[in-house]
């Protein structure tokens, strides 16, 4: 990965080639920011730069055997740990170097993909994905061998937030009493989410959403599209550029999503004084609830998003509006007058509520029944 191929983030590109090449290289990194934003193309490309020797903006010039193998994500001194989940072919305890070969090609395909994204490839279906404490001992075990190259040996830690306590127990160890030439780089999207005692540790670094006119110009460049659209789309995916290219390809969960909102709140404005539409909610409740937790959480966080769009364009703010659906007769601005100031805050409390109910292995059918009918009574509200 060359620090050419990622888009944006030239402070930290700079950043990070001038503190390497001085030899001011932190034991323990944080990378922190939103989707999209490349932080772990950059812990990667940072992690080449350092192993093999490289020079420059375009993180070549160094050992070219070394390279080759950071190609395919195979440089026997980079190690990974990101969260995973019991299949059928790991039924127990499962670790990330049980599932490095989906890794690299999940990685080749896109190193811009997202925790969702990923949790597809893993086909968590009603399981929430982890990092559990047998990562952090098999990076123990290699981090006591002798690097491979004899320079550093180096843990990328993806989603970082995602750490159970023994887990983050261990690390922390490891991170206070660290072996010579060791680097850990963290990676997470919102900093609070980690543990005081781990981010205390690390030196921080904070990604931005990429600019419009960065996502627009690198579809046009690698996706031969017309200009036009290109800034269409970045418009859309809001310094995002997995959903970039989701939206590009219409393969993202955006596509489905928007059609299950729209048959939620249609069946939400039936049912006011229609005792008999309350069966739609039921029904679109248990379809709902015979999806992953995953993609339940996934979803809802869209929900959220909708209605703030809604109501950005009730109070005529059409700048901040992204999102336009493609469900037939469906229109924001027809749904917009019925998402104020009043309704609002009650209306992403419940939502928030229902995430963290589902999160908690809440039975997502009586959450989501719960929560349909209460959105029949607000999205009335004057």
């Amino acid at each position: 990965m060359r620090f050419s191929e990622i888009l944006g983030q030239d402070y930290i590109k700079n950043h990070l080639t001038r503190s390497a090449a001085s030899g001011r290289i932190a034991h323990a990194q944080l990378f922190v920011g939103p989707e999209g934003s490349g932080t772990l193309a950059m812990a990667i490309a940072y992690a080449q730069f350092i192993l093999c020797n490289n020079q420059g903006a375009e993180n070549d010039g160094g050992n070219e055997a070394c390279n080759l193998k950071f190609d395919s994500i195979s440089h026997p001194d980079l190690h990974f740990i990101y969260p995973t989940v019991t299949t059928e072919e790991v039924k127990t305890k499962p670790k990330s170097l049980d599932f490095i070969a989906d890794w690299r090609q999940f990685l080749a395909q896109n190193p811009y993909g997202s925790l969702f994204d990923w949790y597809q490839v893993l086909g968590v279906q009603n399981k929430q994905g982890e990092i559990r404490v047998e990562d952090a001992q098999e990076i123990l075990k290699s981090l006591a061998l002798k690097s491979y190259e004899g320079g550093y040996k180096i843990t990328i830690v993806w989603m970082a937030d995602k750490m159970n306590i023994p887990a983050s127990n261990k690390l922390l160890k490891l991170l206070e009493e660290p072996s010579d030439k060791t680097l850990f780089i963290l990676i997470c999207e919102n900093e609070e989410d980690l543990i005081q005692t781990i981010r205390s540790r690390c030196q921080v670094l904070h990604f931005m959403g990429l600019s419009e006119t960065v996502i627009a110009d690198a579809l046009v460049s690698r996706e031969n599209i017309d200009p036009r659209k290109a800034s269409k789309i970045a418009h859309q995916a809001q310094g995002n550029y997995n959903k970039a290219l989701q939206l590009l390809q219409e393969t993202g969960e955006d596509v489905v999503f928007e059609k299950w909102f729209v048959d939620w709140v249609r069946a939400a404005f039936r049912a006011k004084g229609n005792a008999a539409a309350i069966q739609d909610l039921v029904a679109w409740s248990e379809q709902i609830a015979g999806l992953g937790r995953e993609t339940q959480k996934k979803f809802l966080s869209y929900c959220i998003d909708m209605f703030r769009q809604a109501l950005l364009l009730n109070y005529q703010t059409t700048s901040l509006v992204f999102m336009e659906p493609k469900i037939e007769k469906f229109k924001l601005e027809n749904f917009a007058p019925f998402v104020n100031g009043n309704n609002i805050n009650d209306i992403f409390r419940e939502l928030s509520d229902a995430m963290y109910h589902i999160e908690r292995n809440g039975n997502a059918k009586i959450v989501l029944t719960d929560l349909s009918i209460k959105l029949t009574r607000l999205i009335h509200k004057k």
